[in-house]
């Protein structure tokens, strides 16, 4: 059994693959300052499997020894970290090369590997990422926005009497109570942003890609784009079984 590991700013999400088969599927917060101990106390419930292989993928770099720790004291398995030095299939345009975040790469190659291309990959975590690959395998890049829940914390930190809401769908653009009021225009200002920066990546892409989104908020959003055709909430730890599949081939 593999287990798949995706620590992101806000969420860490861990998947255990038997096969290619998704087994098991579960979140916790990513708190930086976590001890090996501590993150296994917080998993160990959810994994009943004998685990014999770790890869993981962190954009929290005080976290990485702890999660390393984790894999060798508790799964006896050396952990595979993900960087942007594997092979990818990708020719990266991006400068410098190394300054691209692994979680953007990973879903990129995941993508490219699951439905072809070209493609757009919509990760709306506590950034959203929105990026493009080419026809030609090209990794063009492409934006890097605040996250919704950022909006909605920023909003209610800036204000003296606008309270902190739930992100959710509103039933119509017609808030009829602050609470409601705020859901509409973040919603839907947010679906907004999304399809013009994807009307815009279509038109410069000269080709129709297919665009995925993933990440924790990304079925509300599909539900109002015009764009979005998939919405793949296990696209990065779909992307680490892959990039394991591959690293143990070659």
């Amino acid at each position: 059994m593999i287990l798949a590991i995706d620590i992101g700013n806000s969420t860490t999400k861990l998947g255990v693959f038997d096969g290619v088969k998704l087994i098991k599927r579960f979140t916790i917060p990513t708190i930086s300052s976590k001890s090996a101990g501590e993150i296994y106390d917080s998993i160990q419930p959810e994994i009943t499997q004998q685990i014999s292989s770790v890869i993981i993928s962190s954009v929290v770099t005080e976290l990485e020894n702890s999660f390393r720790e984790l894999a060798e004291k508790h799964f006896t398995s050396k952990a595979l970290f993900v960087d942007n030095k594997f092979n990818s299939g990708l020719k990266i345009r991006y400068s410098p090369p190394e300054n691209l975040g692994i979680d953007r790469l990973v879903a990129a190659f995941a993508a490219v590997e699951k439905y072809g291309k070209p493609i757009i990959v919509c990760d709306f975590g506590t950034a959203t990422t929105i990026d493009a690959v080419n026809s030609k395998s090209e990794y063009l890049g492409g934006i890097i926005a605040p996250g919704m829940n950022i909006l909605a914390d920023v909003l209610f930190q800036k204000t003296s009497k606008l309270p902190k809401v739930e992100i959710k769908k509103p039933e119509g653009i017609f808030g009829n109570s602050t609470i409601t009021s705020i859901q509409s225009g973040i919603y839907y200002g947010y679906a907004g942003l999304v399809d013009g920066i994807l009307r815009k990546m279509i038109n410069e892409l000269g080709e129709k890609p297919k665009i995925i989104a993933t990440g924790g908020l990304a079925s509300i959003i599909t539900e109002s784009s015009e764009f979005i055709d998939i919405a793949d909430e296990n696209l990065m730890l779909e992307g680490l079984r892959l990039i394991f599949e591959k690293i143990n081939k070659s």
